[in-house]
């Protein structure tokens, strides 16, 4: 769609061609000087009344320099506040100091508030619980060391247990000796099971049948050892047993390290077994159990029960997950063994209804390039999954981004741009949407991105529509290729539509999501360079960008046009319904509850817009929520309702048990 073109006033072009004529005239032909005026233009164009009713408009955020943090991962709290977590943030320094963020924003008043954060949780998981808390699960247990910078040999150490009686917990500093002499020291504190014992019968002389006997299977865990000293003694790709120093007796016996391959390749992040809930009304992170395994770049998804299925990541030495999934019980605090499938990192998992997972495709990172990025359906009752064939640029779908379609019960998703595996440049304008409803489902060509884009910010609205922003053409925003652009995608019409362009670019370690007011929030960006010729090295981007969509602009903003809910409960009542007062009934015609983001990496597998059924009298409306929890999953939402043309009250938290 082509903007309109816009005149400047007499008294804009005096100010311009007046004041500045000395500096134009006589740098006619200096790029300065043509920035300037361009850039002056387009500041006065895009502060225009009409402009902003078309495209919106954008404005930072004054964050006070104390509260300014690398914001990794954003996330909705039903307070209206929004948790920004850094953990280290991807600061070798701070990691190595221990000095770990979490900032809490609170958007009505734009007050920020710095909140105790007990463990790196730089690049973890998070979902919304039923009852509003958010769990957070994994992050850094160790920095990647790249080829050339590593000094001393290292790998996974697996530690058996022999012992049945009794498990064992090792602190970060244990030293291994293998059998040459050479010394290791553990990079993490390992907690080893106990053995199990199990009776079988045994055969003799003959193969007759002898007494019962019991068999032994050690107990075993992993953890990382690097040697104590550098050189190529300590280098070794041969399987032996490593003796555990400070062992006596028959501890000494039943307890060893076991180790295949310790070298000085290049060791990517590792991750942690830690698992909190973050609590909104005491504003503070809560330790739950531990999962079983370490995991750095999890999906965390929401399932219809209110538990919560722990997906992928990198373990405790480097590796990625085989497919050791795991379930989350809100209720116990447990974890338990998940279906097992292999999936690359922050793999984009949906819940669907009938209770199955579509997994569009999109991820963040690691993982081969061959192995587990087809899309499909994943029924987790019988741990199956269903391929789906006819993705176009099916090789570009990392970094891209994904999301179910508005409203939900249409099982619409729809994926928008990515890259290619890894560090490639390559990069896709592809969208594409699915229909989960059909017997078939297939993927379908949609409107083109203006450019190939990854890292691309997707957020859903009230009136419906995608509020698309930011990205870059190649990867990590190398070559200065930040894409100033947004757009909005119109399910209706199967098209985009041009936005007010953002100043901030955003790529790698970007995140945007909606908040209660209809406006839309975006946090972070983590460039490998800052320049064109990839010769200065990138800074973090804390500063926060906050966009206005048309529907918030003039005379549709205004108290006595903007739709608005008056009194009314916090919670649906047993039927599943709820009812407010307000002014005009009449106005409303819609009525959406939509679960609030929790966003990392371009994946937001939380949000989700919901179609409700509305009823009205003189001086209220009563809204009436799906029954089917894989619609609904149990927890907080914000109720929006919208008038005729699209403009949206601000929203009413509302629980859903």
């Amino acid at each position: 769609m082509t903007s309109h073109a816009y005149r400047p006033t007499k008294k804009f072009k005096k100010t311009l061609l007046g004041g500045g004529a000395l500096v134009l005239l006589t740098g006619l032909n200096a790029p300065a000087a043509v920035s300037f005026a361009q850039e002056t233009y387009h500041a006065y164009k895009i502060s225009q009344p009409g402009y902003k009713r078309q495209y919106g408009s954008w404005a930072l955020l004054d964050v006070p320099p104390e509260y300014r943090t690398n914001a990794i991962h954003a996330a909705l709290l039903h307070t209206g506040k929004v948790l920004l977590i850094a953990g280290s943030g991807n600061n070798q320094k701070k990691f190595d100091a221990g000095s770990f963020d979490t900032v809490l924003w609170n958007p009505a008043d734009n007050t920020f508030k710095k909140i105790p954060t007990p463990e790196d949780f730089f690049c973890s998981g998070h979902s919304q619980l039923p009852d509003g808390r958010l769990l957070v699960a994994g992050g850094t247990a160790r920095y990647e060391v790249l080829d050339g910078g590593i000094r001393r040999a290292g790998g996974g150490m697996r530690v058996k247990n022999e012992n049945p009686d009794r498990s064992y917990t090792f602190k970060k500093g244990t030293r291994f000796r293998s059998p040459s002499g050479v010394e290791y020291v553990s990079t993490a504190d390992v907690t080893v099971p106990r053995a199990k014992k199990q009776l079988q019968a045994g055969y003799g002389k003959g193969d007759r049948m002898q007494p019962w006997r019991t068999k032994v299977t050690a107990g075993e865990a992993r953890v990382f050892v690097e040697a104590v000293k550098e050189g190529p003694q300590a280098l070794t790709t041969q399987a032996a047993q490593y003796e555990i120093l400070g062992l006596k007796g028959k501890d000494a016996a039943n307890l060893y390290g076991l180790a295949q391959k310790l070298t000085t390749e290049k060791q990517d992040f590792q991750g942690i077994r830690s698992a909190y809930e973050f609590d909104p009304t005491a504003e503070k992170y809560i330790r739950v159990d531990p999962m079983k395994e370490a995991r750095w770049y999890p999906t965390l998804v929401g399932l219809e029960d209110g538990k919560v299925l722990a997906v992928s990541g990198l373990d405790d030495v480097g590796a990625v997950l085989t497919g050791d999934n795991e379930v989350y019980d809100p209720k116990t605090k447990k974890w338990s063994k998940g279906p097992t499938r292999y999936f690359p990192t922050y793999p984009a998992l949906f819940l669907t209804k009938g209770g199955k997972l579509f997994y569009s495709g999109s991820n963040a990172g690691y993982g081969p390039a061959e192995k587990g990025r087809k899309p499909g359906i994943w029924d987790l009752r019988k741990n199956t999954f269903t391929g789906i064939d006819g993705l176009m640029d099916g090789d570009q779908t990392e970094t891209s981004a994904s999301l179910m379609l508005a409203p939900v019960q249409r099982q619409r998703v729809m994926l928008l741009g990515g890259g290619g595996v890894g560090e490639s440049s390559k990069s896709t304008s592809r969208t594409a949407i699915i229909d989960l409803s059909e017997e078939s489902p297939a993927f379908r060509e949609g409107p083109r991105l203006p450019q190939g884009t990854r890292y691309l910010s997707s957020v859903l609205l009230p009136d419906d529509t995608v509020f698309t922003t930011g990205g870059s053409s190649d990867y990590r925003g190398r070559s200065a290729s930040d894409i100033l652009r947004a757009q909005f995608y119109d399910p209706a019409t199967n098209s985009f539509r041009r936005a007010a362009d953002p100043t901030v670019g955003r790529n790698y370690h970007s995140e945007a999501l909606l908040l209660p007011d209809g406006r839309v929030a975006t946090f972070g960006s983590d460039p490998l360079f800052d320049d064109a010729d990839n010769t200065k090295l990138g800074t973090f981007e804390q500063r926060i960008e906050i966009y206005t969509p048309p529907y918030l602009q003039g005379a549709r903003a205004s108290d006595e046009n903007r739709p608005a809910l008056a009194d009314g409960p916090r919670r649906t009542d047993a039927h599943g319904r709820a009812t407010f007062r307000t002014a005009h009934p009449d106005r409303i015609t819609k009525a959406r509850l939509m679960r609030p983001s929790a966003v990392t990496h371009t994946t937001d597998v939380e949000q989700r817009s919901i179609e409700l059924k509305l009823t009205r009298t003189k001086d209220t409306v009563t809204i009436e929520t799906p029954k089917d929890r894989t619609l609904v999953p149990a927890g907080w939402y914000m109720l929006f309702v919208t008038d005729k043309e699209g403009t949206p009250s601000e929203a009413k938290w509302l629980l859903v048990e």
